[in-house]
This record gives C-alpha cells, sequence and structure tokens, in this order.
C-alpha cells in the first residue's frame, strides 16, 4: 500500500538518490595502504555530499578507505582508445624526454 502526504504548492521537494535524473558519480578510494586513488564504481546522488556519504557506506564497509573521491561523471573529460595515435604521437618527437645520448661517466656509479 502506497502513501502521499498532501505538500503546500510553494514547497520544495528535495531529489532522492537513485531518482531519474540524480546525476551519476564516479568513486574513487584511497586504500590504507596505498598512495592512489583507485575507481571502484559508480553511484547516483542528488549532490556531491549525499554522494560521499553514500560511498562511504557502499564502498568502504570494512573501514578499508583513507579518502573518498566522488566526481560527477559528466564533468570528466576523457580521451577514447580511437585517439591513441593522434594523441601520442608528438611525444615520439620530442627526444630530450628520453635521454638515450647522455654520456655517463664510469665513475658515477649507479643512477
Amino acid at each position: 500500500m502506497t502513501t502521499t502526504t498532501a505538500r503546500k504548492p510553494d514547497e520544495t521537494v528535495e531529489p532522492q538518490q537513485g531518482k531519474v535524473g540524480a546525476p551519476l558519480f564516479e568513486v574513487f578510494i584511497r586504500s590504507q595502504n596505498g598512495l592512489n586513488h583507485r575507481h571502484v564504481g559508480s553511484l547516483q546522488a542528488p549532490d556531491a555530499k549525499t554522494a560521499l556519504l553514500n560511498a562511504r557506506d557502499v564502498y568502504t564497509r570494512r573501514n578499508e578507505g583513507a579518502s573518498i573521491w566522488v566526481v560527477e561523471s559528466s564533468k570528466i573529460t576523457a580521451s577514447s582508445p580511437s585517439e591513441k595515435g593522434p594523441l601520442y604521437d608528438p611525444s615520439t618527437s620530442k627526444i630530450y624526454r628520453h635521454p638515450t645520448f647522455y654520456c655517463i661517466p664510469d665513475d658515477a656509479g649507479a643512477i
């Protein structure tokens, strides 16, 4: 049985998690002994603060996280695998990035 409550015409209703139209957030967690954040999943939430709280409840149930990042999916800019050639080709012409032509003196030891 579903019940509804009447509300005033000027009363605003807060969006609820999982409802159509709630933004999708990507969740990244840094483990207790790790240095980098790892993508662990996605969730829907009405705002970033709620997404952070929900990510804590869903993805760190055993207290394994040291830090949580949530990023709205629509704010992420990423390259596609089909752009790999044009995106990375300019780096091959920058020989100064590859120290193959430096002479290291014998007395320098291990570097």
